[in-house]
């Protein structure tokens, strides 16, 4: 069958491509150099670090119950999750005798007895925001209070990271727009969706004819050439080695939510040894001020999206989790007590979540604060006892081995590592 690639297909096309692949300032070192990536069957250096960024403000008293505290009973006469009790599916999930999860966290159960889970209870940023925008720059950025750097942690951290790897798929996240903490010298994609980046699958004929275009359009300018290489290797690769139905391993079961598809690709871009180091992946909705829901609504619904994707990812990579660490983390947490609206408002203390094999997980890590009225800051807020980037700043020294934490996180004197990370195999 013949097809013609007219000039509404070839711009369509070519708008699914990530914008630095054409932008002029992209420097003559980008250029993919795969003679240094890890050859197939080879252990990488160091692990793949997967971000995900819950936004919205996820209520972490919600997600991880402190069913040992009393106060929090107290303060959540409606919206408080059960204590746990065996056999009762509409119950917390006991984890330690003090801390549980949310029954829609119940696919995370196995990974947490496979000491593969962990959780940072009263956890966040020190700035004491409570606006989505401001809190979300400050941790994308690493420099909670401070908007002077331009650049975000992840790609500080991949710049001064000791690396030649070149991959044009070095740093991928995922969405309409590249994340702020991507956003620096390196160049990293923002991609909606594999089938997109590689032209939706189209005939082989149509990809031809589509770098052949691009080809004749750069090579009317030789400075552009540089460009035009970066721009098709990129294309070639994902071409030959992501191609045709992607069927996860181990039985391994994603939600079809966007969420879920955007982890599936991650690990389809992870098995294709492709050079993947950072992924960064978004799941939004957090922001529960009225009918929150307990066991059933909204906040539930995101919690069962979060975890049938989060196990459906650690099952079908099996072994290569041993290179794959997960964390995750939400701009700020909720307010203790409930509102008059069944919800919950934008609070401070939070829980964050590391996920793999290099983890030393089954336990929750921090100090906890206590939800007592004399504990409780601002209007009634949980107390941060660990900063945020304690705990990206161990995952970045131990699994992407990078000691470079002055410059990933510059002017954070506090760094006090918990103990999360094991030494890679």
């Amino acid at each position: 069958m013949t097809s013609t690639l007219s000039r509404r297909d070839f711009l369509r096309s070519a708008a699914a491509l990530p914008a630095w692949m054409f932008a002029p300032e992209t420097p003559r070192q980008f250029r993919p150099r795969f003679a240094f990536l890890a050859p197939k069957g080879q252990e990488p250096r160091a692990n793949v670090l997967v971000c995900i960024f819950l936004r919205g403000g996820m209520d972490g008293l919600n997600a991880v119950i402190p069913h040992g505290d009393a106060d929090y009973y107290r303060l959540r006469p409606t919206l408080a999750i059960p204590e746990p009790s065996s056999g009762n599916d509409e119950t917390g999930i006991d984890l330690d005798g003090f801390f549980g999860m949310h029954p829609s966290l119940r696919p995370l159960k196995d990974i947490w007895d496979d000491k593969a889970l962990a959780f940072i209870h009263a956890a966040g940023s020190p700035d004491p925001t409570h606006s989505h925008f401001d809190a979300m720059d400050y941790m994308e950025r690493g420099t909670p209070g401070d908007k002077q750097m331009g650049t975000g942690w992840l790609a500080r951290h991949l710049q001064v990271a000791a690396t030649e790897n070149g991959s044009p798929f070095r740093a991928v996240g995922f969405g309409a727009m590249l994340p702020s903490s991507l956003r620096g010298p390196i160049p990293a994609i923002a991609l909606q969706s594999i089938a997109d980046f590689h032209l939706g699958g189209r005939y082989k004929g149509e990809v031809e004819q589509f770098q052949n275009i691009i080809s004749s359009m750069y090579a009317s300018d030789s400075t552009l050439g540089e460009r035009a290489d970066f721009t098709l290797d990129a294309v070639q690769l994902l071409q030959s080695v992501v191609s045709g139905e992607y069927q996860p391993a181990n039985g391994a079961k994603y939600p079809e939510s966007e969420f879920g598809q955007s982890l599936k690709q991650v690990a389809q871009l992870i098995k294709a040894e492709i050079g993947v180091e950072v992924a960064a992946v978004d799941l939004g909705g957090w922001d529960t001020h009225i009918t929150q829901g307990t066991l059933k609504g909204d906040m539930p619904d995101l919690l069962a999206d979060l975890s049938a994707g989060l196990a459906a990812f650690y099952h079908d990579l099996g072994d290569t989790m041993k290179h794959v660490t997960v964390t995750a983390m939400s701009e700020f947490g909720r307010r203790a007590a409930e509102n008059g609206g069944f919800g919950t408002d934008h609070g401070h203390g939070n829980v964050m979540m590391t996920l793999g094999k290099s983890i030393n997980g089954g336990k929750v890590y921090g100090e906890w604060p206590g939800l007592a009225a004399d504990k409780l800051i601002a209007p009634g807020d949980l107390a941060i006892t660990t900063d945020f980037r304690s705990v990206l700043g161990e995952l970045v020294s131990k699994h992407l081995k990078n000691p470079a934490l002055d410059q990933v996180f510059p002017n954070f004197t506090g760094f006090q590592p918990l103990g999360i990370a094991n030494d890679i195999e």
